[in-house]
């Protein structure tokens, strides 16, 4: 069937002159990272980690624990069964982890946690190796295209999740009929993917520019495209797969999740906390310097957009037979 050649966040005017709130001061807080160190996630619990204590929201320093396992699935099953109602613990979630839940991957349904906010949107990139002889996008399709089974590709989620399905619109772009023939190896982590390849094991990495910002920065890889509508603005000269006439779009949103058991009044102090950072000069700064599109949702909005979300990745997951 035919695959989706966008979702978007709907990067809209998100809080043009929202008003600073304060709120009560968390103990002993903790964010969960669900990947090894380097990631997404770790960069999203150690940003708004630091920026919390910062502004003072919280006290002391944020305690960042490295849970990898499952593409989020180790940490999930933990809060669930250990933690449901701490409510000094937060957990970093993306688009990646919401996929995960909406083919079944999770040992437990995405309404076991409750949905604290969104505070950026993270690109989609395709990358090689600096060494590679693939120098353009172009240049890649046309292989996938001529035996889709020669190159060995990754990211940081199983096949079917996040990272592979947006490697899978760009093929199809491409003219790649058989979607099954391309090789996928899973990594805990676009840092992990990219070491891999610079050591020779796969030739393609599909996933998000915070994961990876720092190889590109030191040029150790070469960006094929990323995948937004409009250059990022950390690396204006990284061409888009839309302007090489490849229509996908591909963002990763990046949030944060609490346990289900969480009372009505700590998750509402959270959303507070997490509304004043994300108004914050510090998160502005920091979120665009690593690539990301600073966004917000929280609350009830955030709740109810994981679950439209979840229900496009579950439909996409149908289109391409990861799920029946």
């Amino acid at each position: 069937m035919k695959l989706r050649t966008m979702i978007s966040v709907k990067l809209g005017a998100a809080m043009t002159a929202a008003m600073m709130v304060t709120a009560a001061p968390a103990s002993a807080t903790e964010c969960i990272a669900p990947s090894n160190p380097g990631g997404g996630w770790d960069f999203t619990c150690r940003t708004i980690g630091r920026v919390l204590s910062e502004l003072g929201l919280v006290e002391g320093n944020v305690q960042v624990t490295n849970m990898a396992g499952g593409v989020g699935a180790v940490a999930f099953a933990m809060v669930a069964a250990e933690r449901p109602a701490d409510e000094d613990l937060i957990v970093a979630t993306s688009t990646v982890g919401v996929t995960q839940m909406a083919q079944g991957r999770y040992p437990a349904p995405l309404e076991t946690m409750r949905y604290l906010a969104m505070l950026g949107a993270d690109v989609g990139v395709i990358a090689v190796d600096n060494d590679s002889p693939i120098q353009t996008l172009a240049e890649l399709n046309a292989a996938m295209a001529a035996d889709p089974s020669a190159l060995v590709t990754g990211g940081s989620s199983g096949a079917g999740g996040w990272d592979h399905i947006r490697l899978l619109m760009v093929a199809q772009q491409a003219g790649v009929s058989d979607l099954g023939a391309i090789r996928w190896v899973q990594f805990d982590g676009g840092t992990d993917a990219v070491t891999q390849m610079m050591g020779g094991q796969i030739a393609v990495v599909s996933t998000d520019m915070g994961e990876i910002a720092g190889f590109v920065e030191s040029g150790d890889i070469r960006v094929l495209a990323v995948l937004s509508e409009e250059p990022i603005p950390a690396f204006p000269e990284l061409p888009t797969a839309m302007s090489q006439g490849v229509n996908v779009i591909g963002y990763n949103w990046r949030g944060l999740y609490t346990g289900g058991q969480v009372s009505d009044e700590a998750y509402n102090g959270w959303v507070e906390k997490l509304e004043t950072l994300y108004n914050s000069d510090n998160w502005q700064q920091a979120a665009t310097s690593a690539g990301l599109v600073p966004i917000w949702r929280g609350g009830a909005e955030f709740e109810a957009f994981v679950r439209e979300q979840a229900g496009i990745m579950e439909q996409i997951s149908r289109d391409i037979g990861i799920i029946q």
